[in-house]
């Protein structure tokens, strides 16, 4: 299932993550993935959360970053779940609509059996309204 984490920059979002993961990896069985644009948050996160440093992997566009996560899931049978900080950010969907990109993570998710929770730096109004069944959290 795809989880939108939503509010303006600064209202907790990461914050929410964070402690949403590392809660997660206290009773999993499975792996914990996450992505975001530094590693500013390395020693917050659980050291058994694997965190990706997305920039460096010279990812340009949107059907690189599913391409990317694609692959991750590919590599790990055991993970499930996969947290996105900036999401809009990390997957190159600045002033774009962010609906085709959710609606493929969903289809991925379904087939793979991952969840993925995404921050998004957007009021929950602004969401598309096609996507408003994935608002987990508006902060």
């Amino acid at each position: 299932m795809v989880h939108l984490i939503t509010g303006n920059k600064g209202k907790g979002k990461t914050k929410w993550l964070l402690e949403k993961a590392n809660s997660e990896i206290k009773n999993s069985l499975g792996n914990i993935c996450y992505l975001d644009k530094s590693t500013q948050h390395m020693y917050e996160l659980n050291n058994r959360i694997r965190l990706i440093n997305i920039t460096d992997y010279m990812i340009e566009n949107n059907d690189q970053f599913l391409g990317f996560v694609s692959g991750i899931i590919s590599q790990d049978h055991d993970l499930e779940q996969m947290y996105f900080d900036s999401f809009i950010k990390i997957s190159h969907l600045e002033n774009a609509d962010i609906t085709d990109s959710v609606e493929r993570l969903q289809k991925i998710s379904s087939l793979f059996d991952v969840d993925f929770y995404l921050s998004i730096s957007l009021d929950e109004h602004e969401i598309p309204a096609s996507l408003q069944d994935y608002v987990t959290a508006a902060l």
